[in-house]
């Protein structure tokens, strides 16, 4: 197995990093980006297995990634997805280090935060490139000896290969040339005296362990020059999250207050939408479903996904790996319901039995698709109710390209906006936006006491004209009904 040489690290005429690329990560960050973004690093943060790296004077936030470096054997300047892995010649392990009190001085340019001497450390061992499936490989990261970061590369938001061909349509990439591929969860902070250690692993072979001690800077940074800085929104970044930082947690209030949606599980969707068209809002019904649970009531705040007609040069790009679809159902919370915009599609399905489970799993209070089911007798067993369209047999591909999350959508023939308060029951789904919901529940809940009284006022064998709706005389019998013990059981 060869190993990283000096001749190697000083063939580097550049180096360059993935911002986000693994999942786990992306759950992390709370963020899953569209396409990939990259920043450069300095060919002198390059350094050997076993070398050391210095927490700057003044510092407290050295950060470490593990990640996966590919090095460029053949320049690649405009090359196909198909083409590009053949410009890679070695894969290797990596240390993407960084100080978090620097990320503020150059606006997301990383150069002083992660360009410093040693940042980059690479090794010890070269993978061919050519006897490994890029899609197959692991990365393992060990902090004083205990495994804080393993990963694949099997759903990476960008394969290696599409990494590769995207950077060569704009700059020319050259031998030797060095990408370091993204870091999954786990990446935290390493104190002076510390060890990182990191290991890639694939097709039965491995770069044994990169190992990078950690040593306290001694010299301060000069006074005309960004200092050192921090806070806790750098920590909770470095760290990986708030709990890992030692921070308390931060409570974010719902719209969707527990009373509220009590409330709202108390009255029809019939009631609320003769109360929403008497605020003019005529166009908030989701229609053309049918339910796998059509007596159960669901109340929840709308995640959203939408779909674009399959376009197969685009399918390539967004159909595969943790494409939106799955992004959606892997952050869909307890309580939220995941609406899709399938633009009426009957014609495949929008989701199966394994998604839908995944959605239960996570708490999700149900899936809304205007389009199709897959897998409809298993999917139709999970207790969390799914609305469709239809069942069909095929995958979405051949119809549909996942295209993205958390935005306005139209499903069944109504717009939905992220955070919008979802109602469904036997009689339909409704859309309720968050700012009217506390007003117009409240009025339903009336307008149902006033409907018992009327029910039971017919039912007694009196006539409809002036009783429904209540003229004066009969509002005022209902007056004296509502605090009677009879009208006070609806309470």
């Amino acid at each position: 197995m060869e190993q990283v040489t000096d001749h190697l690290l000083a063939a580097a005429r550049k180096v360059i990093a993935v911002h986000i690329n693994y999942p786990s990560r992306a759950a992390q960050r709370g963020r899953t980006p569209e396409q990939p973004s990259y920043f450069l690093k300095p060919s002198s943060s390059l350094a050997h297995s076993g070398s050391t790296v210095e927490r700057p004077a003044g510092c407290e936030l050295l950060g470490y990634e593990g990640e996966i470096a590919l090095i460029i054997g053949k320049p690649a300047r405009r090359v196909s997805i198909e083409d590009a892995w053949s410009h890679v010649e070695w894969v290797t392990a990596s240390n993407d280090l960084g100080v978090y009190d620097l990320r503020y001085a150059d606006k997301g340019s990383n150069l002083r935060s992660k360009g410093g001497d040693g940042f980059t450390p690479v090794g010890p061992a070269l993978i061919p490139a050519s006897d490994v499936d890029p899609a197959s490989l692991r990365i393992r990261t060990w902090h004083n000896g205990e495994l804080v970061q393993d990963d694949t590369t099997e759903d990476l938001l960008f394969p290696f290969a599409r990494v590769v061909a995207d950077l060569s349509q704009l700059l020319t990439l050259e031998e030797g040339d060095v990408i370091l591929t993204g870091t999954p969860a786990g990446a935290s902070v390493a104190q002076p005296g510390d060890v990182v250690e990191i290991e890639v692993t694939g097709g039965g072979l491995g770069t044994g362990r990169l190992t990078t001690t950690v040593t306290e800077g001694t010299t301060a940074f000069a006074d005309f020059g960004a200092q050192p800085r921090t806070d806790d929104t750098q920590r909770e970044e470095a760290y990986g999250s708030r709990e890992a930082a030692g921070l308390p947690a931060v409570v974010k209030e719902s719209v969707l207050t527990p009373e509220l949606k009590k409330k709202l599980e108390s009255v029809a969707t019939a009631t609320l939408s003769s109360q929403l068209r008497k605020r003019g809002l005529n166009n908030v019904s989701i229609d053309g479903l049918q339910a796998t649970r059509p007596g159960r009531r669901v109340v929840g705040l709308a995640r959203t996904l939408r779909y674009v007609p399959n376009r197969e040069d685009l399918f390539k790009t967004h159909g595969g790996g943790f494409n939106a679809q799955k992004r959606a159902i892997d952050s869909v919370n307890e309580g939220e319901i995941l609406v899709m915009e399938a633009r009426g599609e009957k014609g495949t399905g929008t989701v199966g039995d394994i998604l839908a489970l995944r959605a239960q799993t996570r708490g999700a209070a149900a899936i809304i698709t205007d389009g199709g089911v897959r897998d409809f007798s298993a999917v139709a067993e999970l207790d969390m109710p799914t609305y469709f369209a239809n069942p069909h047999p095929a995958v979405l591909g051949r119809r549909h390209i996942p295209w993205d999350t958390d935005i306005t959508i139209a499903c069944g023939g109504a717009t939905v906006q992220p955070g919008d308060i979802i109602v469904a029951d036997s009689d339909g789904i409704l859309v309720i936006p968050p700012a009217i919901a506390q007003e117009l529940v409240d009025e339903c809940i009336e307008q149902e006491k006033e409907e018992a009284f009327i029910f039971e006022m017919v039912k007694q064998g009196n006539s409809v004209d002036g009783l429904y709706p209540m003229n004066a005389s009969w509002r005022a019998r209902y007056e004296e009904w509502v605090e009677s013990p009879e009208g006070a059981q609806g309470d």
